[in-house]
C-alpha cells in the first residue's frame, strides 16, 4: 500500500488512524507513506508504517517532471493500491505515474482518470477528518466502526531523558507544556497574557513550564516568558527542538494546554492530560483523539469562522476565554488522572 500523506503536522498525526485501521482489517499489510520530508521523524514513531518516502516538492509546487520521475522509480515497488489523503490534483499524479493498479481517493479537484476508485464524500455521514481518512481504507459504502483506533505515537525514552537534561528540565518536578502557536494563523491563538496567567499559577506551585513551538512561534513564546517575568522555571523551547525531540519531551509533560494545532494532536497521541482552546476552529472536525482531553469552545455568535485571522478584528473568541476557565478544566482532568 502507498499512502499519499497530508502536508500539516496535525493531519499527519491523525493519518495514523488510517494506518492502524488498515493493520486491523488487513493484517500483515506493508504501508509506505509518501509525504513531505519534515514528516519522516513523525512517521518513524508510527509502527504501522514500513517506510516514509520524502516528497521532493514543496507544498503547492507542481514539479510535473519530478513527480513523473518519482512515479517511475516507485513502479519497482509493485504497490497493489494507493490511497490519497489530500484532495488535490497534484497528489494523484505520482500514483498514476507509478502505474499502481488501484488508486483510491475522494473526488476532490478534477482527478477523473487519475483515480479509478473515486469516492463521493458525504460530509454529514463522516463529519470528522479521521473518519474521512479511515473510510478510504475500507470498501466503498462500508460502515466504519463506532470507535476508530486513536493515534498513538511511540516514544524514545532514552532520547526523552537526554532532551530533558539538555534543556535543563528537572526530572523530579511536574512539567506543564504550553503550545501557544498555530501555523494556520493568529485566529487560532489564545492570547499570550492568558497563557502567562496559567503558567504563573503552576510556577507558584513549584511546577516547571515549557513553551513549545517552532521558530515561527518565538514571538508569542517570548511574550509569555516576559509576562512571567522571565521566571527561571519557565523554559522557552520555541525553535530549539526538532520534531522528534518535541514528541519525546511532550511525553514527559504532566499536563498540556494548547491551541488547535499540530502539537495539540501530538500531545493527544501521547495520551497526555490535555486542554484545547478552540475559537476560530471547531472540535467537530479535528478534536483531540484522547480520552483524557477537554475542549473549551467559544460560544460567541461569529465563532467558528475558520479564518486565518479574525475578520472582525476583535478576536473575542479567544480574548474572552479567561485563564481561570482553562485552569478549572485542567485541574478537573488532573484530579481524574491522579485517581485513575
Amino acid at each position: 500500500m502507498l499512502v499519499v500523506g497530508p502536508s500539516w503536522v496535525g493531519d499527519m498525526v491523525m493519518s495514523q488512524v488510517l494506518y492502524r485501521r488498515l493493520q486491523e482489517t488487513r493484517p500483515g499489510l506493508s504501508i509506505d507513506v509518501l509525504a513531505p520530508a519534515w514528516s519522516e521523524p513523525l512517521l518513524a514513531r508510527m509502527p504501522e508504517v514500513r517506510r516514509a518516502i520524502p516528497m521532493p516538492l514543496g507544498h503547492g509546487e507542481l514539479g510535473l517532471a519530478r513527480r513523473w520521475r518519482l512515479g517511475r522509480e516507485l513502479r519497482s515497488q509493485h504497490y497493489d493500491q494507493a490511497i490519497l489523503l489530500p484532495n488535490s490534483l497534484k497528489s494523484a499524479l505520482v500514483p498514476w505515474f507509478a502505474g499502481i493498479a488501484r488508486r483510491t481517493g475522494w473526488r476532490g479537484e478534477m482527478r477523473y482518470g487519475l483515480l479509478n476508485d473515486m469516492r463521493l464524500l458525504d460530509e454529514q455521514a463522516l463529519p470528522l477528518m479521521v473518519q474521512r481518512f479511515a473510510a478510504l481504507g475500507a470498501a466503498p459504502n462500508e460502515a466504519l466502526p463506532a470507535r476508530l483506533p486513536a493515534p498513538r505515537l511511540v516514544v524514545d525514552p532514552d532520547q526523552a531523558r537526554h532532551c530533558r537534561q539538555a534543556m535543563g528540565l528537572a526530572a523530579d518536578r511536574p512539567l506543564l507544556a504550553l503550545c501557544p502557536g498555530a501555523e494556520f494563523g493568529g485566529a487560532k491563538r489564545w492570547p499570550a497574557a492568558h497563557y502567562a496567567e496559567l503558567a504563573l499559577h503552576y510556577l507558584r506551585r513549584n511546577w516547571q513550564v515549557a513553551l513549545f513551538g517552532s521558530v515561527n512561534d518565538a514571538k508569542v513564546t517570548a511574550a509569555i516568558s516576559t509576562f512571567c517575568g522571565d521566571h527561571p522555571d519557565c523554559f522557552d523551547l520555541a525553535g530549539r527542538t526538532r520534531l522528534a525531540e518535541a514528541v519525546d519531551l511532550l511525553s514527559l509533560a504532566a499536563a498540556v494546554v494548547s491551541n488547535d494545532s499540530g502539537l495539540m494532536h501530538i500531545a493527544a497521541a501521547l495520551a497526555r492530560p490535555l486542554v484545547v482552546v478552540y475559537g476560530a476552529t471547531s472540535p467537530g472536525f479535528t478534536p483531540p483523539l484522547n480520552d483524557n482531553a477537554a475542549v473549551l469552545v467559544s460560544d460567541i455568535e461569529c465563532a467558528p469562522c475558520f479564518q486565518r485571522e479574525c475578520p472582525l478584528g476583535h478576536h473575542r473568541c479567544m480574548v474572552e476565554l479567561p485563564a481561570g476557565k482553562v485552569l478549572a478544566s485542567l485541574e478537573q482532568l488532573l484530579a481524574g488522572d491522579r485517581h485513575g
